[in-house]
């Protein structure tokens, strides 16, 4: 084959990573660059990003990237993208968005929900009609506060003057796919993900019916696209702020949940990945439509027109590390036990603080001195959906310290994945060699834990950081005929590393998994008196 040079663009919650791809027999990383943008926490459980900040960042990193490779823009094959998922950018005729963009992690449409859905004879907290009715069409129901068809119903009844203007209902990588070809479509995987998407063979697209039952404008819906489709060239004016030749092929791409699975090679029907980035799950390869209500597990649409991906999601994952860094790593009030210059302390030697926390928790036992952490800093969707609940340390002890927690956090991490990983098992099983990949992937410590917890061999791939990337480069791929079919992908994909998991420390690790699962039926109403308060 002959080698050629793609771009990908993975948008996600905190920054975009632009990433400069050769694909031959398999697909190399030759540069990549990374830029953040805010996203603003608001009261009562709003969370917004500003859509041109999206934009802003990927003009600025394609130039960076193409300078730091010294490559012509015109040896640029095609572009596409792997993005957040769930968001609302409503926009208007000319595609300038109305308002800032409701992320995923948006809950203010509490109200929306109770109102909408969760009334009347219920099934696991969905009206029994509706919710037959979108099993009917969907194969799945919009049951969680953060569905965006709540966003959609929130903006329309808290903004009704700027609603009358919305012209297109639009995800992340939507946007900035209009912004680069003035088309406003959506791929098939975004737009299962709004629940409006009839997966009936032969009906496939939004469902008229669907958007009349949760009163949603059927005019609003973009055209629909396969993730390898070509949807256009550059124009010239997005050519001139990218730095890239017009007309360079822009192609659908797909949302995270979807291509990093891709990334990480498994593609094939039984495979299993799990992801730790910002959020984190587990995902495995199906041939049919399944759900789950009671665990808020469901077979989404995914890029392969063939398979589907069981998808069970964890909100806060490597967020919890974040907040770990900021609030026990480094001191925010600058009182320090052992005052020293960090320039002159073993971090030094460290890539990152994250390398140098990864370094110092070693020296733990496993199990954290019987610290136990939820990692559920922004509510939670599986294996149960309660916006309330909250992140905890559990039975510190005078003998614990900050390595402890540390270390805890990344157990606690692990302990939902397994519990996520049971909930699927109990309708599909999930494959005994697990391909781990994300940020948390990049730490051979968090990979020995998790194969611990869970009981199962784990598997790396190289740049696990950047599969998501890797996974809209595959089909970018596919879109310009040089990789025959997306589950031809893992030929592609090379295994990296491989973890076994310890026997005497999955011991001490099942006693904690039983506490683990235990803290949230014990603390249900606690966190609904705390947390419901809060919110209004």
């Amino acid at each position: 084959m002959e080698s050629v040079l793609l771009i990908s663009y993975d948008v996600g919650t905190t920054g975009i990573k632009t990433c400069l791809f050769e694909v031959d027999s398999q697909i190399r990383l030759i540069a990549h660059t990374t830029q953040g943008y805010p996203l603003t926490v608001l009261p009562g459980g709003g969370a917004e990003q500003n859509p041109e900040d999206w934009w802003n960042a990927m003009c600025l990193t394609t130039k960076t990237v193409l300078e730091s490779a010294q490559i012509s823009c015109e040896k640029i094959r095609g572009i596409s993208f792997c993005s957040q998922m769930q968001g609302l950018i409503l926009v208007d005729r000319e595609g300038t968005p109305l308002r800032p963009a409701m992320s995923y992690m948006d809950q203010r449409a509490q109200e929306q929900l109770q109102k909408g859905l969760a009334h009347g004879p219920q099934i696991a907290g969905a009206n029994v009609p509706m919710l037959l009715k979108s099993l009917y069409f969907t194969k799945a129901v919009a049951a969680s506060v953060k569905d965006p068809v709540w966003k959609y119903k929130w903006v329309e009844q808290n903004e009704p003057e700027l609603f009358t203007k919305v012209y297109r209902w639009l995800d992340v990588k939507e946007y900035l796919i209009l912004k680069c070809t003035n088309r406003f479509v959506m791929t098939k995987d975004s737009a299962y993900a709004t629940l409006l998407y009839d997966t009936r063979t032969g009906h496939e697209g939004f469902s008229r019916d669907m958007c009349k039952m949760f009163g949603v404008k059927y005019e609003h819906m973009p055209e629909v696209i396969d993730s390898a489709d070509k949807v256009g060239g550059l124009t010239e004016t997005a050519a001139a702020s990218l730095g890239l030749a017009e007309g360079t092929p822009v192609f659908g791409g797909g949302g995270d949940a979807s291509l990093i699975g891709v990334g990480a090679g498994a593609v094939q029907p039984g495979s299993t990945h799990i992801y730790c980035g910002t959020s984190g799950w587990i995902s495995t390869v199906i041939d049919r439509q399944l759900v789950d209500t009671n665990a808020m597990i469901a077979a989404i649409v995914g890029v392969s027109p063939r398979y589907y991906n069981y998808f069970a999601e964890l909100e806060t994952a490597g967020k919890c590390l974040e907040w770990v860094k900021d609030h026990l790593a480094l001191d925010e009030i600058d009182i320090y036990l052992d005052k020293k210059n960090v320039s002159d302390s073993q971090e030094a030697i460290f890539t990152s603080l994250y390398d140098y926390m990864m370094h110092v928790i070693q020296k733990v036992p496993p199990g954290s001195g019987g610290v136990i952490f939820t990692p559920w800093l922004h509510g939670n969707r599986c294996p149960f959906e309660n916006p309330n609940v909250r992140g905890m340390f559990f039975n510190i002890s005078l003998n614990t310290g900050k390595t402890h927690l540390i270390r805890a956090v990344l157990e606690g991490i692990c302990y939902h994945m397994r519990w996520m990983l049971e909930a699927e098992n109990h309708k599909v099983p999930a494959s005994q060699v697990i391909r781990f990949v994300g940020g948390g992937a990049l730490s051979a410590l968090t990979c020995q834990i998790l194969s611990d917890i869970i009981g199962r061999r784990v598997e790396t791939v190289h740049n696990p950081q950047n599969v998501g990337a890797v996974g809209a480069a595959v089909v970018t791929a596919v879109g310009l005929g040089l990789i025959n079919q997306i589950e031809d992908a893992g030929k592609f994909i090379p295994i990296s590393k491989v973890y076994s998991p310890n026997p005497e420390n999955k011991a001490v690790y099942d006693r904690g998994y039983e506490v683990f699962q235990s803290l949230y039926r014990s603390n249900r109403k606690n966190f609904a008196s705390l947390n419901r308060l809060s919110s209004h």
